[in-house]
């Protein structure tokens, strides 16, 4: 056996206190199409036990609640493709969980084991990253759970690495509800390797004036393009400012992405100037199809 105890809590307050009382020792299982590969390949020695969060009620579910969407944690790549909440506001969310794996492995993965694996190339992570998510984190106190929102990206140290203590864990994901004429999308470059291996994804949102015409909010996630995701602030600044968002603008929104990213060369994946090349590529898909959303949704809202 690789690990002792395998246990299946069916509420937060019982997930925790377990993961609590084994002081590390213990792991979260889902999907488990990450957690498993790392024990039989030798990446992370097995835990003492695994902690199954698919019985907890609640963490599979996406719900509209005051103006946001919350996606439990568990909540599969395949359930998140499909959903109708998901499909009319978070488009690059959707786009994003559709090419994870294969059938078999979106069937099973969660969202929440893609975020808290904490890999920059991570595709559902990239697709939060530009709705503007946050997280919910968890933590037992000794007595009860309290959980929090805060950043989605403040819970990443570094590839492969999240700051989450053995008395915490992810609950949900959450992003607002669009505002009028917002379109999202998400695209990305892969290397087939026996399961799909990114090497880079990108994913846009863009919020339109009532015409049409400019920006009124942009976000850009790219990744892997340095330890953690990433944010390409110079670029929407430059969508921000523009007075329209012709060809000339996307170009240079493409330029600012190209020098903020912290790019290296891969042996898994590509070279350094091959994916600066792809950030120009992939850009040049997803912002004009983001574009061309928000207009649609700025036509039928006249």
């Amino acid at each position: 056996m690789r690990w002792q105890a395998y246990h299946t809590p069916h509420s937060l307050d019982e997930a925790l206190a377990l993961l609590s009382d084994y002081a590390g020792a213990a792991q979260i299982v889902a999907g488990g199409t990450d957690l498993i590969l790392d024990f039989q390949q030798g990446n992370h020695a097995p835990p003492q036990a695994l902690v199954d969060v698919t019985t907890i009620r609640g963490l599979d579910q996406i719900i509209e609640e005051d103006g946001w969407i919350i996606v439990g944690a568990a909540v599969t790549h395949t359930v998140i493709e499909a959903h109708p909440l998901i499909r009319r506001y978070g488009a690059a969310l959707a786009e994003s969980c559709s090419v994870v794996g294969g059938p078999q492995v979106r069937n099973v993965a969660t969202i929440g084991g893609n975020v808290a694996h904490a890999l920059p190339a991570a595709d559902g992570t990239i697709g939060l990253l530009a709705l503007g998510a946050e997280v919910q984190v968890c933590t037992w106190n000794g007595i009860a759970v309290e959980c929090t929102w805060q950043p989605l990206l403040s819970i990443f140290v570094g590839p492969g690495m999240n700051s989450l203590a053995p008395n915490q864990m992810i609950g949900a994901f959450r992003f607002p509800v669009q505002e009028p004429h917002t379109g999202s999308a998400f695209d990305r470059i892969m290397r087939p390797q026996g399961v799909a291996l990114p090497i880079l994804g990108v994913a846009a949102q863009v919020t339109l004036d009532a015409a049409g015409a400019r920006a009124v909010a942009a976000a850009i996630a790219v990744g892997p393009a340095g330890p953690i995701p990433f944010r390409a602030l110079e670029s929407e600044a430059i969508l921000l400012a523009a007075p329209s968002l012709d060809d000339a603008v996307i170009d240079a929104a493409v330029v600012a992405a190209q020098r903020q990213a912290e790019l290296r060369t891969s042996k898994h994946r590509a070279s350094k100037a091959y994916r600066h090349e792809m950030i120009a590529v992939l850009l040049r898909r997803v912002l004009p199809r983001a574009i061309a959303q928000a207009r649609t949704e700025t036509t039928s809202a006249d």
